[in-house]
């Protein structure tokens, strides 16, 4: 019986530090050289001790720019907008700047993630639909920097679409789901994926995910520049012709796993299901369970988290004396915060959570259940001192 993986010859490389690349049968694979005619700079200039601070990518001064936009999420930059960040850091070359412009706010570390330049826009909130503002303001950007190249992760959110409407209202050439960059071409699927189809890099690249590998070996110089965008004064005609009709609140009970932000998922040390349950309203949050409690018929099927139920990736994750069996943490890899609650301080979830409390899962759920109670009747309070009409049922959910 043939047990090799089969491996899909077409498949794009990866841009790294080192230049393209990609891994066949366990050898590294190098681009030709035409395709990659950096990589030896890179080499040369990249490499670093891990003991060793990073080193700036480069100290000359900048002669031209490339651009990133993407929209942050409270606070932070996703994976896919953080390797579309690196794309730009990894082919530019001595005398090019990366400027980063973030719509909403941004709390991260620019420097660290390849940015030579950070752009905030605050008043932007991903939860609100603007899309003309936005391409007002990306458009005030690139004629305040005139970059060669304007960098966007191309997905199903804000920046795929704000990408392609910049590049249909400037004219622009433009290259969607890229899968393959480095400082000359691109390169994207065509033909069901058979193929892969390259061009010069255009003036718009929108990315696809996995394209590059976001480890640098170098950190840009982060410079925090204050830059202000009048959404009055670059509103257009346009705008009469979107309006945004806000964000239905829907029971979270009601949201799939797989889509859900806020998590608590119930395990073997849950015995009070209703408190736990209540907890799960109170704090707005989707309910999910392991593997051994929806064996034992305290949850249903559909809420079991993990290699053989479903895999998610909240922002916040609550595990609830779950003891973190290997088929349960890959269901919750790709969680930004995991935050477990278990009486046993070895157990292996606590390994991968980024906070751990260590006490029994019934007294913790009533503490928080209550604390959470407070907490939603101070801000309803306090909103009804400030407007005493939104005292309506359900203003302050």
């Amino acid at each position: 019986m043939n047990t090799l993986k089969r491996i899909d010859p077409r498949r794009p490389f990866i841009v790294t530090a080192q230049g393209l690349r990609r891994i066949t049968l366990g050898v590294a694979g190098v681009v030709d050289t035409a395709h990659a005619s950096n990589t030896a700079a890179f080499d040369a200039r990249h490499t670093t001790r891990r003991d060793q601070p990073k080193p700036r990518r480069t100290t000359a001064a900048p002669q031209q720019v490339l651009l990133v936009a993407a929209h942050a999420d409270r606070g932070a930059l996703d994976d896919h907008t953080r390797q579309t960040l690196a794309a730009a850091a990894l082919i530019a070359n001595a005398h090019t700047e990366v400027v980063l412009l973030v719509f909403g706010e941004f709390t991260g570390d620019a420097a660290a993630l390849g940015a030579d330049k950070l752009i905030e826009l605050p008043m932007f909130d991903r939860r609100v639909y603007a899309p003309t503002d936005e391409l007002n303001a990306l458009a005030a950007c690139v004629a305040a920097y005139a970059p060669v190249h304007i960098f966007l992760p191309d997905n199903v959110t804000a920046d795929g679409d704000l990408g392609r409407r910049y590049a249909a209202a400037a004219n622009a050439s433009v290259a969607t789901h890229v899968v393959e960059i480095d400082a000359a071409h691109v390169a994207t699927y065509v033909h069901a994926h058979t193929a892969l189809a390259t061009r010069a890099l255009p003036e718009v690249v929108l990315l696809a995910p996995h394209a590059v590998d976001p480890k640098l070996p170098f950190v840009g110089a982060g410079e925090r520049v204050v830059w202000r965008f009048d959404r009055e004064a670059g509103a257009t005609a346009a705008q009469s012709a979107v309006r945004d009709l806000g964000i239905d609140e829907i029971d979270a009970a009601q949201v799939a796993l797989e889509e859900a932000d806020f998590i608590v998922s119930a395990g073997n040390g849950v015995s009070d299901v209703p408190a736990f349950e209540r907890l799960a309203a109170t704090l707005g949050a989707a309910i999910g369970a392991s593997r051994v409690a929806v064996d034992d018929g305290r949850f249903t099927r559909d809420k079991q988290i993990g290699a053989t139920g479903k895999t998610v990736d909240a922002t916040v994750y609550i595990a609830f004396g779950i003891s973190g069996a290997v088929q349960h943490l890959q269901g919750i890899k790709d969680c930004r915060h995991v935050i477990a609650v278990n009486l046993d301080a070895s157990a292996p979830i606590t390994k991968r959570a980024n906070l751990t409390v260590i006490a029994d899962a019934r007294e913790v759920i009533a503490a928080l259940d209550e604390a959470a109670a407070a907490a939603r009747g101070a801000r309803a309070t306090s909103a009804a001192l400030l407007d005493p009409g939104k005292v309506a049922e359900g203003a302050f959910a």
